[in-house]
């Protein structure tokens, strides 16, 4: 027996590739190397891919087949730099740079986190004001980790060193480095746990925006596919009404650490669903 999937092309959807008629560009980053406990986040990318060529594209939410409202040019993996998260993290931002160009909405599917500062800088090049959001287990704010400051565990440190307008969501895991920098700084009022207000979350998020979400942000439960997952975590309705809530313009996004389990797809097809969602968050009338 064939199934339907095995016909289509290996894009995100299943879409045909048009880069004229695409608004959204989708960048698959296969990287892990600087992961500190399971590794695996380099098939992610693969599997959402893969995940998404199953999805149903009409959207009853949205009331549309976003993909053909949306268009999305799937790009050909890109090829890391193993020995360095730096050049690594480089390789992306002039990648996102590339996408922006071009007109369209970058997509970034990880790999671990640490690849997001490179897409955040170059849009933050291109727009100058940028508030970030983050959707996470994990307050990522160590100075340096394992040798390097480009490690997955510091991207928000990095983050918050290309912009200050950052809100942090679903975040119950830190170091006693990590606390102690955010009471020096005062940075606990845009730090939030697994519950929280998701009006004044999206208030706080002006102009343009990025989101970055690292997928263990959710409870496991619900995505057990990661490489360090926490107990507790948000839910799928929280998340969805965060975004609806979002006023200001989504100008990219990335759906990070998804850690394949062999036999099991609900990992994989939570991340394609969500990126899906977050397309049409972005670039569907509100």
């Amino acid at each position: 027996m064939k199934l339907l999937h095995e016909n289509l092309p290996f894009t995100f959807g299943g879409v045909e590739n048009d880069f004229a008629r695409a608004k959204a560009g989708v960048l698959q980053v296969p990287y892990d190397s600087t992961a500190s406990y399971k590794t695996g986040m380099r098939h992610g990318p693969s599997a959402i891919i893969d995940a998404s060529r199953n999805m149903e594209l009409y959207d009853i939410e949205f009331g549309c087949d976003i993909s053909q409202k949306v268009g999305f040019y799937t790009y050909d993996e890109l090829h890391t730099d193993k020995g360095s998260p730096e050049k690594t993290v480089k390789i992306v931002e002039e990648s996102v740079a590339e996408v922006l160009k071009a007109g369209k909405l970058p997509i970034v599917l990880g790999g671990e986190h640490s690849v997001s500062s490179g897409a955040i800088k170059a849009c933050k090049e291109e727009y100058g004001q940028l508030s970030v959001l983050q959707i996470d287990a994990h307050a990522d704010m160590r100075e340096e980790y394992e040798g390097t400051k480009y490690n997955h565990a510091c991207v928000m440190r990095r983050i918050r060193g290309i912009t200050s307008e950052c809100v942090q969501v679903g975040v119950r895991s830190m170091s006693e480095e990590e606390a102690d920098y955010i009471n020096e700084k005062k940075l606990g009022g845009s730090i939030f746990g697994p519950e929280f207000d998701a009006k004044k979350v999206a208030g706080m998020l002006k102009g343009n925006v990025y989101i970055t979400v690292d997928v263990d942000g959710f409870d496991p439960a619900f995505v057990p596919g990661v490489g360090t997952p926490e107990p507790n975590g948000i839910s799928w309705e929280q998340a969805m009404e965060l975004f609806s809530l979002i006023k200001g313009k989504i100008v990219g996004f990335d759906v990070v650490e998804l850690m394949p389990i062999a036999g099991q797809a609900r990992s994989e097809f939570f991340c394609a669903k969500l990126a899906y969602k977050m397309a049409g968050y972005a670039l569907l009338e509100k």
